[in-house]
């Protein structure tokens, strides 16, 4: 099962910053069991939404040259509030590098201006071609169907990017 964790672009500085939002509703299954009686979102889906608002500042930055762009390594994470049904997830993410292959972020989530999560991450960016050329069309496959996500995020943003 794939969870698309952030559901709004709240601003982008491309290369520098992006900040995401992550409305939290009661209708995630994971919710049932996190907590009974207490549904609260897990840290874990935290760490992601900002994993994956992070990753969109690559894909922009890097014009979605690669078809992943995955967690490789996450330092000091710590977590604040809870993020209950009804809160939306703030997710800011601000670029310390972006390279070629890999990028470093400073991320924090928040809920009505109380710290959630914060976080250092390192990400690795790649393509399936690099180990098996047989997976170019996969990666082109892959590269289409995010870059038609992004378009229906923008759709839905208040941003507005430069031409």
């Amino acid at each position: 099962m794939k969870f698309v964790l952030v559901d709004q672009l709240v601003s982008l500085e491309p290369g520098k910053r992006i900040v995401m939002a992550k409305n939290v509703s009661m209708a995630e299954e994971y919710l049932a069991d996190h907590f009974p009686g207490f549904p609260v979102l897990p840290g874990v889906m935290m760490l992601e939404a900002a994993i994956q608002a992070a990753a969109w500042l690559v894909r922009v930055e890097s014009n979605f040259a690669h078809s992943l762009v995955v967690l490789k390594e996450a330092r000091g994470v710590r977590y604040g509030t809870f993020v209950a049904p009804g809160n939306t997830l703030v997710i800011t993410a601000e670029a310390v590098e972006i390279a070629a292959g890999r990028s470093d972020f400073k991320i924090k989530g928040a809920v009505n201006g109380n710290n959630a999560i914060q976080a250092r991450i390192e990400l690795a960016h790649v393509n399936l071609a690099a180990t098996d050329p047989a997976m170019q069309p996969i990666d082109r496959n892959v590269i289409t169907a995010l870059k038609e996500r992004w378009q229906t995020i923008l759709q839905h943003s208040p941003v507005t990017l430069p031409a």
